[in-house]
C-alpha cells in the first residue's frame, strides 16, 4: 500500500501510483465565474477522478456559520466522502486548476477532522498533470459507497472574528490577508459587502506562494517569503481570504516552511458583513478609514 509523500505531490508520483486500489483521486475545481466546476470536471479530468463541489458537498449552507463557505460539520463531509467511494482506509489527492487555492480546502479538512497524512495536493494541479504527459478522460468514475469518519473536530486550527480582532491589534500575532492585492487595497470587490481589508492585515496574496509554472515555491523560498513578513516565533499567524476557501492555500505553504497557520473560517465575507468592524483601503495595513 503506498502512502502519500506529504501534503504536496507532483504529477510524476500520481502518475506511478494513481490505479493503486487504496488512492482516490478528487477534482475540486470552482471558480467565481463561469464555467462551473463540475462542468470542468465533465469536460476532462484525471482519469478515476471524482468530483466534489466546494458549494455543496464541503460547505455549510449559508448561515450555518461565519461567512460563504462555512466549514461543514463532520457529518455533512463525511457524508460528501463516503458516498463517492472514500473511507478510512483510502489515501486521496485532491487538484484544482488555480494553484491549489482550491484543492487545498480539502486538505485542510481532513487535518481538521483527524485525518492528518490521508490527504494531499496535487502541485501545479491539471496542468502539471497534463505537462508530465497525463491524459485526460470524460469517462465518469464511480466507486461503491464506503465509510468515512469524521473524529471530534481540532480547535486549534481555525479562529473567528474576535480572535482576528485582538490579534491585529497585537504587535506579536500576525495577520495575513492573502486575497488579489487589488482586493486588499479596495479597488474592486466582486461578491463581499464591502471592499477594503481587515485593519493591521498584511498584503500577502495566494499567488505568491507560486512558482512560474503554477507549482508552489520550494520549502527555502516559501520561508524565505513568510519572513518578510515578520511572524514571531510561537505567536498566532492568521491568514484569511474572500470565505475561507483560498487561505488553505497559504495555510499548506506555511506548513511546508514550518509555520503553524491559522484560519479565519469567515474570512472577508463575514468581517465585512458586520458595519461594525471596522475596514481599511489603501496598501498600508491600517490604512484609511473605509
Amino acid at each position: 500500500m503506498p502512502t502519500l509523500p506529504g501534503p504536496l505531490i507532483t504529477a510524476a508520483w500520481l502518475r506511478e501510483h494513481a490505479t493503486h486500489r487504496p488512492l482516490r483521486i478528487v477534482d475540486l475545481r470552482w471558480s467565481l465565474t463561469p464555467p462551473a466546476g463540475r462542468e470542468r470536471y465533465e469536460s476532462g479530468h484525471i482519469p478515476g477522478a471524482v468530483f466534489l463541489d466546494l458549494d455543496t458537498d464541503i460547505s455549510a449552507k449559508r448561515g450555518g456559520g461565519p461567512g460563504r463557505h462555512p466549514i461543514p460539520s463532520g457529518e455533512q463531509l463525511a457524508r460528501a466522502l463516503s458516498a463517492i467511494g472514500i473511507g478510512d482506509r483510502h489515501l486521496v489527492v485532491v487538484y484544482d486548476d488555480a494553484g491549489g487555492s482550491v484543492a487545498a480546502r480539502l486538505w485542510w479538512l481532513f487535518r481538521h477532522f483527524g485525518h492528518d497524512g490521508s490527504a494531499a495536493v496535487l502541485d501545479g494541479g491539471l496542468q502539471a498533470w497534463v505537462e508530465a504527459g497525463g491524459s485526460l478522460t470524460q469517462d465518469v468514475t464511480t466507486f461503491e459507497p464506503a465509510s468515512w469518519t469524521a473524529h471530534p473536530a481540532r480547535t486549534d486550527d481555525v479562529v473567528d472574528a474576535d480572535f482576528v480582532d485582538r490579534a491585529r491589534l497585537d504587535t506579536g500575532a500576525l495577520v495575513l490577508d492573502v486575497r488579489a492585492a487589488e482586493r486588499y487595497r479596495g479597488e474592486v470587490e466582486p461578491v463581499d459587502p464591502r471592499a477594503g481589508h481587515i485593519p493591521g492585515a498584511r498584503s500577502a496574496p495566494w499567488a505568491g506562494n507560486l512558482s512560474d509554472d503554477g507549482s508552489l515555491l520550494p520549502a527555502h523560498q516559501l520561508r524565505e517569503r513568510f519572513a518578510l513578513f515578520g511572524p514571531q516565533v510561537g505567536q498566532p499567524v492568521v491568514a484569511y481570504c474572500g470565505s475561507g476557501v483560498t487561505a488553505t492555500q497559504s495555510i499548506l505553504a506555511m506548513q511546508l516552511s514550518g509555520i503553524p497557520g491559522l484560519l479565519y473560517e469567515g474570512s472577508w465575507s463575514d468581517w465585512s458583513s458586520d458595519p461594525a468592524r471596522p475596514a481599511a483601503t489603501g496598501p498600508d495595513p491600517m490604512g484609511e478609514a473605509a
